[in-house]
């Protein structure tokens, strides 16, 4: 089985490019560019010596003793929160801002929904003196405020979207509808594996330097690179594409994906794409999407802004159905009480999307000696006030 893009952008059945005429030659013009440019030499100096300075590359991967201790295996954390902009979000942008000023353009639009990748965006447009727009929903602009704050002070302009549930779909909507109008002069900086090719496949490799460390840093904590299991939170997927991308092939290490499945699976207030999904197309990809029986979006809920998306990235789509991957729902609350457990266990306060993995555990039945890793994709700061209002603080 073969889990890597093929030529025309699937990943089985799933990925693709379905996107209005307009916008054609931005795709061509990346699909044609972005692996010549990204495998350049001088790129790679540029962008590997960002990971470094900039960023705070190699992220640790340190051993949670306390967690483990409870639930009886040995817990890695990989510490994507400890990237400057506190996620994964940033290994993603600075590839996609080099790359743009490689292709010439003048001004950069992205969308986001916990805001981290909003952040991640107006930093590096920032770093590189580049004119910055940003899409987000303004109900997540209302719990995401600290967010808000910090792109507007690195410059960018943040643009609330009215429509639908007033999230990230909507937000990348009016992203998508902004790129159409300014083709030649825009890059699209997409934050998840999401979208048309080449979206998925270039923001999976930007994010593979996750796993990438993983390797030597398990080779030199346990003698082997290779752990029995993988677990991420996902929403479109991107800090569990990072995760895994170097461990695809390799079927002996389990992969569990854990998306949000808010007030319940069944309860109409959901993001269980793994459960309510079915087949269908969403900005520019075809994946698996919850939706009615003639093709209107249900609204997704999540108590988590990063993890209320409607539809799932197309490579986990292909793991899913492949069963390359387990996926598992969590609730809410189970996610509230794993980010509380975390934060007083080993002192290290995540994000509520970071914490839905984590609820995961009580769920699961793992071996004294299995090796876990978890990528802890970002830190609580941003999510200070639902955990206070959640938990009377």
């Amino acid at each position: 089985m073969k889990y890597t893009v093929d030529k025309k952008g699937f990943y089985g059945k799933y990925g693709g490019a379905f996107v209005p005429e307009m916008l054609f030659p931005n795709l061509d013009e990346l699909e044609k560019n972005y692996n010549k440019i990204i495998n350049d030499k001088e790129f790679q100096n540029d962008y590997n010596n960002l990971l470094r300075d900039y960023v705070g590359r190699p992220t640790p991967l340190f051993f949670a003793e306390r967690l483990s201790e409870k639930y009886k295996c040995k817990i890695y954390l990989k510490r994507e929160d400890l990237c400057h902009t506190g996620a994964h979000k940033i290994n993603n942008t600075i590839g996609q801002i080099l790359l743009a000023k490689r292709l010439g353009k003048k001004r950069i639009i992205a969308e986001t929904g916990a805001g981290q990748h909003g952040v991640a965006t107006a930093t590096v447009c920032a770093l590189k003196g580049i004119e910055c727009v940003i899409y987000m929903g303004a109900v997540d602009i209302k719990r995401q405020a600290p967010n808000v704050a910090r792109m507007k002070m690195l410059g960018a302009s943040v643009v609330a979207a009215e429509s639908g549930s007033k999230t990230l779909k909507d937000a990348t909507n009016e992203a998508i509808r902004d790129w159409i109008n300014n083709p030649i002069t825009t890059h699209y900086i997409i934050g998840s594996v999401v979208g048309p090719h080449p979206y998925p496949d270039m923001v999976a490799k930007f994010q593979s330097i996750v796993s990438e460390e993983i390797k030597a840093q398990l080779l030199e904590k346990e003698n082997t690179q290779n752990p029995n299991y993988l677990l991420a939170n996902i929403g479109g997927g991107s800090n569990a594409a990072g995760l895994y991308y170097n461990y695809l092939e390799n079927e002996n290490v389990k992969i569990i994906s854990v998306e949000a499945a808010g007030e319940g699976v069944k309860s109409g207030k959901s993001a269980a794409t793994s459960v309510l999904g079915k087949t269908g197309i969403i900005h520019g990809s075809k994946t698996l999407l919850m939706q009615t029986n003639d093709g209107q979006i249900i609204e997704p809920y999540s108590i988590s802004a990063g993890l209320d998306y409607p539809g799932v990235g197309p490579l986990h789509a292909h793991l899913l159905e492949s069963k390359r991957a387990e996926f598992m729902s969590i609730t809410d609350s189970d996610a509230m009480l794993a980010g509380l457990e975390v934060s007083k266990l080993e002192g290290i306060i995540p994000a509520i999307e970071t914490a839905h993995a984590f609820a995961a555990f009580k769920y699961l039945d793992f071996k004294t000696n299995d090796i876990v890793v978890v990528n802890f994709s970002g830190r609580g700061d941003k999510d200070l006030d639902t955990y206070i209002e959640y938990f009377n603080l």
